[in-house]
């Protein structure tokens, strides 16, 4: 059908671990989809409408991009002058972490200016995954952040080395901190409001250099005072934070991609199904992100004696529901399937596909 902008097409799914909405566990692919191209023009929740708004998030996570990117090249070029006046090995070290900061924003900003292209007939679901990719490129440069830092403090143990201009050095330290904590919280805060896995995963990575910052401000503080070893110890406690910010980080890229949800979304969703006029039973819901917007597959059972219009309704009304209640979702599809007669199974016919 053609007028509204959703193709209900048949495409088979032929792998396993299928549900049709009753007690079978079963489901095929035979789906309600939507469009690439065309618009829903009966409700408000357009295809257009869909695009500008995760245009929109890309067009905000840009923006956010590129201002952490000066912000943070002023930090660096002000700590690099710093650090070559006093000789501080420290400060070089933050110096070097908030360049590299700086640099992952443009990795990110590649991922969000290919995330707006369109679909393609190759990139099916356009390319909102590259923000994915980048979010490991993010999680490997604060690999190497931790590893550089702990390099550092245990050379400085080994081998410590008087500092000169320490309040320069003290000032210096506190620019750092201050620079990568505005830029984090811009990070994670967009990030956050647009879904973006990787933008929030770049923001913690600044956070982490802007505790590494604090550690050349502590350790001025212990070398003022004497203590020479103070700078290292600090070091290597700043070590251990980047290496939890690390895991935490990780595991978020790793749920992307492996297509993981928040449950609650599941949950909320199979909420929403049920309530729609003419769903009898809804089958199983699965969920993916693709960058930083939501796609949804689902099945609802309805009453068999349902004319292909009527039946056609039921499915509108449920992707129309889900639109309203599943935050970032840019759309779904919605499989009509129904009990069948009694003794029957309405899609043996695809049993073969699944035999093992």
């Amino acid at each position: 059908m053609t007028g509204h902008g959703r193709t209900h097409g048949h495409a088979e799914d032929h792998g396993p671990g299928r549900s049709h909405g009753h007690t079978d566990g079963r489901e095929h692919g035979h789906a309600h989809g939507r469009g690439l191209g065309r618009e829903h023009h009966h409700h408000h929740h357009h295809h257009g409408e869909r695009i500008d708004s995760a245009l929109e998030g890309s067009a905000e996570g840009l923006r956010t991009l590129w201002f952490s990117f000066a912000v943070l090249t002023a930090t660096t070029v002000v700590q690099a002058v710093i650090a070559a006046l006093s000789g501080s090995v420290a400060l070089l070290g933050d110096t070097v972490h908030n360049a590299t900061d700086a640099l992952t924003a443009l990795p990110l900003a590649l991922a969000f200016v290919l995330g707006r292209r369109a679909a393609t007939r190759r990139y099916t679901y356009g390319f909102g995954r590259a923000e994915d990719l980048a979010g490991v490129f993010v999680v490997l440069v604060i690999a190497v952040s931790a590893a550089f830092a702990g390099y550092e403090a245990v050379l400085r143990l080994m081998d410590p080395r008087d500092i000169t201009h320490l309040p320069a050095v003290a000032a210096a330290g506190l620019v750092g901190f201050a620079g990568n904590e505005w830029v984090a919280r811009a990070r994670i805060r967009t990030g956050r409001r647009i879904g973006s896995a990787a933008l929030v995963a770049d923001g913690l990575h600044a956070r982490t250099d802007g505790f590494t910052s604090l550690a050349v401000l502590l350790g001025a503080g212990g070398a003022a005072l004497g203590w020479r070893y103070a700078d290292p110890l600090v070091g290597l406690v700043i070590t251990g934070a980047i290496l939890l910010v690390l895991r935490g980080a990780a595991r978020e890229i790793w749920h992307r991609l492996m297509d993981a949800v928040d449950p609650a979304l599941v949950d909320t969703a199979e909420h929403a199904l049920g309530h729609v006029d003419g769903v009898r039973a809804v089958g199983a819901v699965r969920m993916r992100w693709i960058g930083h917007t939501l796609r949804a597959e689902t099945s609802v059972e309805v009453d068999p004696g349902l004319t292909v219009v009527q039946a056609h309704a039921v499915a509108v009304a449920a992707e129309h529901a889900l639109l309203h209640a599943v935050p970032r979702l840019a759309g779904a599809s919605v499989h009509i399937d129904h009990a069948g007669t009694a003794g029957q199974d309405p899609h043996a016919a695809l049993d073969h596909h699944f035999a093992r």
